[in-house]
C-alpha cells in the first residue's frame, strides 16, 4: 500500500513481483481489486513487476479540493507521475475500459514511455454517446444519478436481471454468481458519490481521433469480449488505425474480461509481453 502525493491528489498504488514492470489501470468502478481479486496480478507478478494505480475518483485515491482532475489529460499525467515516482523510464501499461480511454489519448501524444499498451474493453473516445454536448450530458447526468440514489448491493442485485452492456457476460455465465459477488466486493470500496462525480466531469468527447491513433508507435493489443456490446467497433477501429496492432475477441465474453476470463486474460498477456520486451 502506498500513495503519490500530486498537489490536491493522494495517488493509491500497490506493488507485485520483480521483472520489467507493468503499470495497470482500470475501469469506470473498478480499482486495484479488479487485478487482484480474480488472480490476474498475482499471475502477472510471477514474471513481472506489477504496478497497479487507482485513478482518481476511485478506489483508496483521494482528491482534496479543485480542481478534480476527473478528465483524460490529468490521469494520463498520474500515470506518468507514478512511473517518475518509483523510478521507471519505460514500462508496459495494462488497462481497462476507462483506463483505456485515458491511455489511449495519451499514446497519442507520446507514446515513448510505453514498452507496450494493452487496451482491454475501450475505445479512443471518452463518450459512447456520440450527440451533441448537451444530450451527451443530460445522459452522462442520468448515469450519475443511479449511483447517487442506489447502494452498491442494490445496483449489483438490479444487474442480476437486468445486466446492461457491462454486466451482460457475467450475468450470462454459469458463474454468474461467483462473478456478480466477486464484483460487489471490488466497487464496494468506492464512494458512489464521488463515482457520480467523476461520471459527470469525464465522459464527454466521442471524438475517436482516428489521426491520433495513427502516432501511436508502441506495440499494442486491443482485447475485447464477443458481448462488449458497447467497446467492439471502437475495438475494431482502433485495431484497424494504430500500426501494426494486435486484436483479439473471446467469444463468450463480456465486459468484464478480468473476472470473466482471468486465465486466458493473464496467459494472453504474459505470451504479449514475452514478444515485445522492454530490453
Amino acid at each position: 500500500m502506498a500513495f503519490l502525493q500530486r498537489e490536491n491528489a493522494r495517488i493509491y498504488y500497490e506493488e507485485y513481483g520483480k521483472g520489467e514492470p507493468i503499470i495497470a489501470v482500470h475501469g469506470l468502478i473498478e480499482n486495484s481489486l479488479y487485478w487482484t481479486l480474480t488472480g490476474v496480478a498475482d499471475r502477472l507478478a510471477e514474471r513481472f513487476r506489477f504496478i497497479s494505480m487507482e485513478m482518481r475518483g476511485h478506489g483508496r485515491t483521494v482528491v482534496e479540493g479543485e480542481p478534480k482532475g476527473f478528465d483524460d489529460e490529468t490521469i494520463g499525467d498520474d500515470i506518468i507521475a507514478l512511473a517518475d515516482h518509483i523510478g521507471l523510464e519505460r514500462f508496459h501499461l495494462l488497462t481497462h475500459s476507462t483506463g483505456g480511454m485515458v491511455a489511449c489519448r495519451y499514446a497519442m501524444k507520446d507514446s515513448g514511455r510505453f514498452a507496450s499498451m494493452v487496451l482491454a474493453d475501450t475505445g479512443s473516445f471518452t463518450s459512447v454517446i456520440n450527440s451533441r454536448p448537451e444530450s451527451i450530458k443530460k445522459f452522462h447526468d442520468r448515469f450519475a444519478e443511479s449511483f447517487e440514489k442506489a447502494t452498491w448491493e442494490m445496483m449489483i442485485a438490479f444487474l442480476h436481471n437486468v445486466p446492461g452492456p457491462f454486466f451482460r457476460g457475467i450475468a450470462e455465465s454459469d458463474r454468474r454468481e461467483e462473478m456478480f459477488n466477486t464484483a460487489l466486493e471490488m466497487i464496494r470500496i468506492n464512494d458512489r458519490h464521488v463515482v457520480a462525480s467523476f461520471v459527470r466531469s469525464f465522459y464527454t468527447d466521442p471524438d475517436q481521433r482516428i489521426e491520433g491513433l495513427r502516432k501511436i508507435s508502441c506495440p499494442v493489443l486491443i482485447i475485447y469480449g464477443e458481448k462488449d456490446d458497447l467497446f467492439i467497433q471502437s475495438s475494431r477501429l482502433m485495431a484497424k488505425e494504430i500500426p501494426g496492432a494486435k486484436l483479439l475477441e473471446y467469444p463468450g465474453a463480456g465486459h468484464m474480461l478480468a473476472i470473466e476470463e482471468p486465465e486466458r486474460f493473464a496467459k494472453d498477456l504474459i505470451d504479449f509481453y514475452a514478444k515485445h520486451p522492454i530490453g
